[in-house]
């Protein structure tokens, strides 16, 4: 087990100083969580086009795959997989996006 305390005080302050809720009024809150949900809308949308081409052209064997459904049943794995990897912290995308849309509201 590591010993925190012989770690450096800066490696254990966190990297970006995200205000506090006392410090923010509610609409500048409420911008930042929309923005949240916006960036991680946006992750799981890339996921799910990447994950649709993972998938492309793989066919599934009878008694379980063919037939006119495979096609749509297959969009809405790839689209609940892509929300399953978002909430479970996904690639990074949405962290990077929110940043950068709170950097253009002047929100940083």
């Amino acid at each position: 087990m590591t010993d925190l305390t012989a770690l450096s005080p800066a490696l254990l302050a966190p990297t970006a100083k995200a205000p506090s809720l006392g410090t923010m009024g509610a609409s500048e809150a409420a911008k930042r969580a929309e923005i949240d949900r916006t960036a991680k809308k946006f992750e799981a949308s890339f996921l799910n086009i990447m994950m649709q081409q993972m998938f492309d052209g793989v066919q599934t064997a009878a008694p379980f795959g063919g037939g006119p459904g495979e096609e749509m049943f297959k969009s809405f794995m790839t689209d609940a997989m892509a929300n399953k990897m978002v909430q479970a912290g996904g690639i990074g995308l949405a962290s990077t996006v929110s940043r950068e849309m709170l950097k253009l509201q002047g929100l940083k």
